[in-house]
C-alpha cells in the first residue's frame, strides 16, 4: 500500500472501536502533496461528525487550516497557543513555520 493509503487504513482501523478521542502523529508525514490534503479533510468531517480529535503535526501551516485551537511546540515547551487565525498572524511564526516573510 501506499503512504497514503496506509494512513487512512491506521484512521479506519482506529475507528472501529469508536473512540471519543482520536489521537494522531503526524498524519502527513511521507505523504504525496495531493493526498494530504484529503487525509486533512476526513479528518475534519471525522470532527464535525463529533469525534474530538489531538493531532500532532509538522506540517503546522496545513494544520493550521483544520484546526479548532492549536499549540505551537519548540524544545518541548509550549511558544504559543490559540486559534488557526490568532497565530496566523504572529510575524515570528509566520517566519519560523509557516515560511512566510
Amino acid at each position: 500500500m501506499s503512504g497514503g493509503e496506509q494512513q487512512m487504513a491506521a484512521i479506519g482501523r482506529a475507528l472501529m472501536s469508536k473512540p471519543r478521542l482520536l489521537i494522531l502523529d503526524e498524519p502527513s508525514l511521507g505523504i504525496a502533496p495531493i493526498l494530504i490534503k484529503e487525509i486533512f479533510e476526513t479528518v475534519k468531517e471525522l470532527e464535525k461528525g463529533g469525534l474530538s480529535i489531538l493531532m500532532v503535526e509538522q506540517n503546522a501551516y496545513q494544520a493550521l487550516k483544520y484546526a479548532d485551537y492549536a499549540y505551537i511546540l519548540q524544545m518541548g515547551r509550549v511558544l504559543r497557543s490559540g486559534t488557526p487565525s490568532e497565530l496566523k498572524n504572529v510575524e515570528e511564526l509566520r517566519k519560523a513555520y509557516f515560511s512566510i516573510v
